[in-house]
């Protein structure tokens, strides 16, 4: 109930006001029946914008961490997306990697849509990154296509670190969905699931227009920090007088 009251009440019609939307293939996003909509990811505001345009309810796989933030304003995130009805991944480990894919093909077998971001992370720099091979083990076990989505100009809106975000023209583009079943049973074939995951990411760069980086965005953002601490140690900032 609280989906659809943030969805028609609370939060739908603030964005549609502010942000005003531009929405482009939305027919490609089936009417019923189970489907993955996998899309990259620029903006904390992405998890807000997308579900408040489809039609259908759809559901994300979203990082931990929104659930176990401290003070007032974790608990506020926690409830907001445990009420919302999405779903907690913890994304450390190899294990964690499978709870994912669990919890994704339960809720495929409800015959709903599945919202997953394949890069694993927001992009730091607004450019796409590799995709993880989650979202095609997913595709293959449960027989599902895949629509690719284009979220753009929601970087320029809400950069990260950003809190208010900025009044920003933004484009929801779906693309024609993806069928993998020539694949059907090959699910634990490394070379398969790489194969599936790149074209996936390459129609959402067709679609979003973005610069790709053929590297995982966690391991660049990990070896910017290392670079920028390394920095900071060599070169220290003088104290203020």
């Amino acid at each position: 109930m609280f989906y659809y009251l943030l969805k028609y009440v609370l939060l739908g019609p603030l964005l549609r006001l502010v942000f005003r939307p531009r929405i482009e293939g939305l027919e490609n996003v089936p009417d019923s029946g189970p489907a993955i909509v996998a899309g990259n990811h620029l903006s904390f505001s992405d998890h807000f914008l997308m579900p408040a345009m489809l039609k259908r309810r759809i559901t994300f796989l979203a990082k931990a961490e929104y659930f176990t933030g401290p003070g007032l304003r974790g608990r506020l995130t926690a409830f907001f997306f445990r009420s919302a009805g999405q779903i907690p991944v913890d994304r450390s480990g190899k294990e964690a990697g499978q709870a994912a894919i669990r919890e994704g093909l339960r809720v495929l077998g409800r015959d709903e849509l599945l919202g997953i971001y394949p890069e694993g992370t927001r992009s730091h720099d607004g450019r796409l990154y590799k995709g993880k091979v989650g979202v095609a083990v997913m595709a293959l076990r449960a027989g599902v296509p895949v629509v690719p989505c284009a979220m753009i100009g929601t970087f320029e809106a809400q950069p990260p670190g950003k809190v208010i975000p900025n009044v920003h023209p933004v484009t929801i583009r779906f693309g024609r969905p993806l069928d993998f079943s020539r694949y059907a049973g090959m699910e634990h074939e490394k070379a398969i699931l790489r194969a599936v995951t790149d074209e996936i990411m390459y129609a959402i760069l067709v679609l979003s227009e973005q610069e790709y980086v053929d590297e995982y965005a966690a391991v660049v953002k990990e070896r910017q920090a290392v670079e920028n601490g390394a920095r900071e140690r060599r070169f220290p900032r003088a104290p203020l007088s």
